[in-house]
């Protein structure tokens, strides 16, 4: 089974570089993207009804942003849109979806910003969301997402440039560091533990040429689920986006 994740950075931006054509190709068995920028009524038609596929959709309340969605060829026995806290639930920045051997949770995390303005409120999502996982024991986990972090030094081009930045300050990295301690694994570092890759590079200074970028788009799973880790990829070659894929595959 292989999963892609894709902060795509608006569904229909995405669309207009080449997203339909690439889906296409790929076809993988699960496709998790985030920052979809649509509501309902605006999200490509032709998306909601892809042959073969299930299609779930967490929209936020405000227009043009934030936003989470799936396709799933299998179809869950559950899907779970929120997580019951009004303020983080209105942002469409979850998906979580239940099959027979493992729950999948989309998530697309917030930015701390500029000035590091939304901080906090970042910090208390990171906390609602530990919560929330800490509800599911009898299933193993597979976490995704955009997480907005870069969690070691090697996940960024300049560390010690963005010590205090936005994505690299040592409250966001603790929350990296309380998943690993809760038992969960990032994938792609336990099987590249030395490998440089980012999933994320800024539209100025012509980063992505220059491949100064953060790898902030991960899979997480459960300590005991490692042994159905198969691959755990940075696609950095797929354009699109400011984001680039990441993919999983696990032994079904």
């Amino acid at each position: 089974m292989k999963i892609i994740s894709w902060n795509v950075n608006g569904i229909r931006a995405a669309v207009k570089n080449g997203f339909m054509a690439w889906f296409k190709k790929t076809m993988p068995d699960i496709l998790c993207i985030q920052e979809v920028k649509a509501q309902e009524d605006s999200f490509p038609k032709e998306f909601k009804n892809i042959k073969d596929y299930n299609f779930y959709f967490s929209a936020a309340q405000k227009k043009g942003y934030a936003g989470t969605a799936i396709w799933t060829k299998q179809k869950p026995l559950q899907a779970i849109k929120k997580i019951g806290v009004t303020k983080f639930d209105a942002e469409g920045r979850f998906l979580f979806l239940e099959y027979p051997k493992f729950y999948l949770f989309n998530t697309y995390f917030p930015q701390s910003q500029r000035e590091l303005a939304r901080l906090k409120f970042k910090t208390e999502f990171n906390q609602a969301y530990l919560r929330f996982i800490k509800k599911f024991k009898n299933k193993p986990i597979i976490l995704t997402g955009d997480f907005n972090v870069a969690h070691r030094p090697i996940d960024l081009a300049n560390p010690k440039q963005n010590e205090k930045n936005a994505g690299f300050t040592q409250e966001e990295r603790e929350f990296a560091d309380q998943l690993l301690n809760q038992g969960y694994i990032d994938t792609f570092r336990r099987l590249h533990p030395k490998k440089v890759a980012y999933t994320w590079w800024t539209y100025r200074f012509n980063a992505r040429a220059r491949n100064m970028g953060w790898r902030i788009d991960y899979f997480f799973v459960i300590q005991d689920f490692i042994k159905n880790v198969k691959k755990a990829e940075v696609h950095d070659q797929i354009m699109g986006s400011d984001h680039c894929p990441v993919s999983l595959e696990i032994r079904d």
